[in-house]
């Protein structure tokens, strides 16, 4: 099947493309709908993102009414009609009426064979996912195509898997993910049927490539709707298959209105958020209800399939926020020292880290209602502008280098970061200012 491709076009472009693709379609004899997200989003008064064409046109047919098309999903009935003269100048994606035979990797259909609007509806997710609609035609009463009753479940905001819930999740079971992602985006309850065969098949994900659900994972995290996606996986028993069994012990946090216990901290991040930041919100919320290892930022790097800068910036955050908040407030196991009891060097370095300033924000969040966690925070705040305040500032340019340091004599080894971290900490200090003063303290414990 064609991967989904995020049209660079505006969505404006996108329909009149995609009408026009339709048009053309009508005019050679086939029948051709609006499919898929594009006409639920429209019916909501939402902008789609991308526009997607239904026809009972084949592949071959299709190749022939547009040039310029790309084969990429020819196979499962799917073809990328291209706006402009490449992709890159985006696509509109037609696919033929279908109906799937079985599932026997839980991601896509061993075969297909084309069919019609109606078999093509009930091979769908959901039924808000498996309406049409007829951009031509002008009687607005006539436009919706609903063969499996999406429009009642858009007017009552429920979503509702197609057909037996259980089935379509066992076809696919990435099915579950989208489910909360799109629950918690459109504010839609996940009708009783369907949440019950989520919980019961929620062990299946573990069959699902990590590559996948750390997709649908990200989408959720950079929604501003994270804290109720975030919730309702709990709820539907999908934190371990999603996070791993390091998060068995955790009851799950309840999608409600944002507070401390709801992802609360979650909800407060700012849109332009990065995925570190939010999963260590995630992290620390997760601390303030009970012991969380450290250790266990690792199985999630595996899990989520997170780059090695993703996984350095949340262990970087998390470590950060645990020296601030007391332990009466979070626990991250092993506990890091307060970061008011190190030294005034110990202390700049820590605040000069990349992930200090976000620490502090989460912090601040997570502090609310909890008068020592609150006072923690706001002395830490006062302690960083007091240091930023000082001459040297929190992190200086070194006055002394590994060359100054063999212009002494010295022989490169483990021997030289030592004798760079102690005379950089004394200049943190204050107690080295000039580079003279730093060479005559290499001097000094270097004999």
């Amino acid at each position: 099947m064609a991967t989904p491709l995020h049209n660079p076009v505006s969505p404006e472009v996108a329909k009149t493309a995609a009408t026009q693709i339709v048009r053309t379609l009508r005019d050679a004899g086939h029948i051709a709908y609006f499919a898929g997200g594009c006409v639920r989003d429209e019916l909501l008064g939402l902008t789609p993102t991308d526009y997607d064409v239904a026809t009972d046109a084949t592949p071959d047919r299709i190749a022939k009414l547009f040039p310029r098309t790309a084969h990429v999903g020819a196979s499962f009935g799917v073809m990328l009609v291209l706006v402009g003269r490449s992709q890159a100048d985006g696509v509109i994606e037609v696919a033929t009426f279908r109906a799937d035979g079985t599932y026997s990797d839980a991601r896509r259909p061993d075969s297909v064979r084309f069919s019609t609007p109606l078999e093509d509806a009930q091979r769908r997710d959901y039924t808000v996912n498996a309406l049409f609609l007829d951009p031509l035609e002008a009687d607005a009463s006539k436009r919706v195509i609903d063969l499996v009753g999406g429009v009642g479940d858009l007017r009552a905001k429920r979503l509702r898997a197609v057909g037996e819930p259980a089935l379509r999740l066992r076809e696919d079971h990435l099915r579950a993910l989208r489910a909360v992602r799109l629950a918690s985006r459109l504010g839609f309850e996940i009708e009783a049927a369907t949440a019950e065969a989520i919980r019961s098949e929620a062990a299946l994900l573990s069959g699902v490539s990590r590559e996948r659900i750390g997709d649908e994972l990200r989408r959720m995290l950079l929604h501003p709707t994270a804290s109720r996606a975030m919730g309702l996986l709990g709820e539907l028993g999908l934190l371990v298959p999603v996070f791993g069994p390091v998060f068995e012990r955790h009851p799950p946090l309840r999608a409600v209105a944002p507070g401390i216990g709801s992802y609360g901290v979650l909800a407060e991040l700012p849109r332009d958020r990065s995925v570190s930041l939010a999963l260590a919100a995630v992290v620390l919320e997760w601390a303030l209800r009970g012991p969380l290892p450290l250790a266990a930022i690792d199985p999630m790097r595996v899990a989520l399939c997170l780059s090695n800068q993703e996984t350095a910036e949340l262990r970087a955050i998390v470590e950060c926020a645990s020296s601030i908040l007391p332990e009466s407030c979070v626990r991250i196991e092993p506990p890091g020292l307060g970061l008011l009891a190190l030294s005034i060097a110990g202390q700049k370095r820590a605040m000069s880290q990349p992930g200090f300033a976000a620490a502090v924000a989460l912090c601040g969040v997570a502090a609310k209602g909890n008068v020592e966690a609150m006072a923690a925070v706001e002395r830490v705040q006062v302690q960083y502008e007091m240091l930023q305040a000082t001459p040297s500032g929190l992190s200086p340019v070194p006055l002394l280098d590994g060359a100054a340091l063999i212009g002494l004599g010295l022989k490169p080894g483990p021997v030289f970061k030592q004798l760079l971290d102690r005379v950089y900490d004394a200049q943190l200090e204050g107690r080295v200012c000039t580079p003279e003063q730093a060479v005559a303290m290499a001097r000094e414990h270097s004999a």
